[in-house]
């Protein structure tokens, strides 16, 4: 594809620019030129080299770890845009950090994610193209439209060729709250790939108990799907009980977002678990790439959502 206007512009801050740059190359143009560094008293400093105004920008910032510096750099290419008379500023956003403080689960607690949505769109962010949020209620949070991509097909097409006979597998829900993406995941496969669920309670944050399997996994080879892995209590211990309770053969996982904090990296390796699919939404460091772990591109498909962006087509008839 090649653009011949050139009023479309993509930029980058630090959180992921290598996505940013294949981005770019995808659709035939080059990154844009900017600089994003600190002061010497770690204020965030941002240079923009090239004239954008009455350009259509596309700021590409995954707001993942260090989660409030990505915030607040992605807050001041925006504004920084705004003020250079960018013609309309579209922040990409392929992981959306503070999505899971979503809600009040207990007296006093703040709704960050609301915040953040707010603190974007008061930045001067006209639009938001995100994959995979915690949830898909998130969207209400934003006073801009927000397009919401899916990692299941991308993962679901993985599985599909890769392993010849997909018939043998169950799909399976670490929780009850990722039925819905499990289910989607599934169709993606094959219209009637089985699914099953695992119940499971959890007595304080970041430490699960698995308790038993819902449906047959039994003599089964068994993806696990969740949108995105942490610190891996949930995904090893949901393992560990589709072989040890289940009589599962195998376990594999995959998730759209590679967060991969605190003990995460052992608790995969020392799990049950064969192998771990994740999506370049968050860059991951070399020292991270263990051996379970394959890393799909997201590019491509972030790629032709901002083309129809751009040519004002609907991004929802993507994965339909």
């Amino acid at each position: 594809m090649s653009f011949q206007r050139k009023d479309i512009k993509i930029f980058s801050c630090n959180s992921n620019r290598p996505v940013a740059k294949q981005i770019a190359e995808t659709l035939g143009l080059t990154l844009g030129d900017s600089e994003v560094s600190k002061f010497s008293d770690g204020e965030i400093s941002i240079s923009i080299g090239e004239s954008v105004r009455g350009s259509d920008v596309f700021i590409v910032q995954s707001t993942c770890d260090p989660v409030n510096d990505n915030l607040m750099e992605l807050l001041i290419m925006i504004d920084a845009m705004k003020r250079a008379s960018a013609g309309r500023i579209t922040a990409v956003m392929p992981y959306f950090g503070y999505a899971r403080q979503d809600r009040k689960a207990k007296a006093r607690d703040p709704i960050s994610a609301k915040l953040v949505a707010d603190l974007i769109t008061a930045a001067g962010a006209d639009r938001v193209l995100t994959m995979d949020l915690h949830a898909s209620q998130i969207q209400g949070f934003f006073n801009i439209p927000v397009d919401h991509l899916l990692g299941a097909p991308i993962l679901a097409n993985y599985y599909k060729n890769t392993y010849d006979d997909c018939s043998q597998y169950v799909v399976v829900s670490p929780d009850m709250g990722a039925i819905k993406r499990a289910r989607n995941f599934a169709h993606f496969i094959e219209t009637d790939t089985p699914i099953a669920i695992v119940d499971k309670r959890r007595p304080k944050a970041n430490v699960s108990e698995v308790m038993n399997i819902i449906g047959d996994v039994k003599g089964k080879k068994v993806v696990l799907v969740d949108e995105l892995i942490d610190t891996a209590g949930t995904l090893c211990n949901a393992a560990k009980a589709i072989i040890e309770v289940g009589g599962a053969t195998e376990v594999m996982a995959c998730a759209t977002h590679g967060v991969l904090s605190g003990p995460a990296l052992q608790r995969i390796t020392d799990s049950y678990i064969s192998k771990v699919v994740l999506l370049d939404t968050i860059m991951l460091p070399p020292e991270k790439l263990i051996d379970k772990i394959n890393v799909l591109q997201v590019a491509p498909y972030f790629a032709e959502a901002i083309e129809r962006i751009y040519e004002n087509k609907p991004v929802s008839t993507m994965f339909s």
